[in-house]
């Protein structure tokens, strides 16, 4: 068996490193336009499912391609699993919002028009002229849609740490798939934990880094993940005393 001692400083920087993972998850979720059920109704902007929903989906699309680089590329670094859990997460957030703004548009007949700003930060289109009266906004204007993909990087580069550090802690111990299964569960675990803090925080919707909420829950919400998942990290490396 494998010694493994928490007072390593390998395992101390392992256990610094799934906690900035799971800061990273959390952070994500502020990025991606959360619509809610008002956004289901063209009520407000964004994708209409709530925050655990869509960081668990684009942070597992992350943690397979992830370990899919990680067990086709042998030796594979770092950072080319990072990117791969970066990448996978940014298709799958990509296509919930294009699918979702072809409904919008062709099944609703809705503009898509933000609430929290007057002018697009990107297209400097007007928005308030296209507000539907009782409304929050309708859509995932375009401010909304490079949010978007700027969170599911933040959240799929961050499952794909976890699960990198993760599995070079338990393939000494264990065969190569069941450490690739332990790792990729335990990153799981990690990425619902890291999406029920935010939620929380958000309280039902959020446009994206442009909301003023954006800044109003952001540090009290990251300091939390963090925390958090520094307790879960000492866990992830105390589970391996009984392998």
């Amino acid at each position: 068996m494998v010694e493994i001692s928490l007072i390593d400083p390998a395992m101390l920087i392992t256990v610094l490193l799934i906690a900035i993972s799971g800061t990273l998850i959390c952070l994500g979720v502020h990025f991606v336009p959360v619509g809610g059920a008002p956004a289901a109704m063209a009520q407000a902007t964004g994708i209409g499912t709530g925050t655990v929903e869509l960081a668990a989906g684009s942070g597992l699309v992350g943690l397979i391609t992830a370990a899919y680089m990680n067990s086709n590329v042998e030796n594979a670094p770092m950072y080319l699993v990072l990117a791969a859990g970066a990448m996978g997460s940014m298709i799958m957030i990509s296509s919930a919002m294009l699918a979702g703004s072809l409904i919008y548009a062709y099944g609703v007949g809705v503009p898509f028009a933000s609430a929290q700003v007057k002018r697009d930060p990107i297209t400097h289109e007007r928005q308030d002229i296209y507000m539907s009266k009782g409304t929050q906004g309708q859509g995932i204007p375009t401010i909304c849609f490079v949010s978007g993909v700027i969170g599911a990087a933040l959240g799929g580069t961050g499952g794909a740490l976890i699960y990198f550090v993760l599995y070079g802690i338990y393939s000494p111990l264990l065969s190569a798939a069941s450490a690739a299964a332990v790792a990729g569960v335990f990153t799981m675990g990690v990425f619902y934990v890291n999406a029920v803090i935010p939620s929380y925080g958000v309280g039902g919707t959020i446009e994206g880094f442009h909301d003023p909420k954006f800044k109003r829950v952001l540090p009290k919400d990251t300091v939390t993940s963090f925390l958090v998942s520094l307790v879960l990290g000492f866990v992830a490396i105390l589970i391996t005393t009984g392998m």
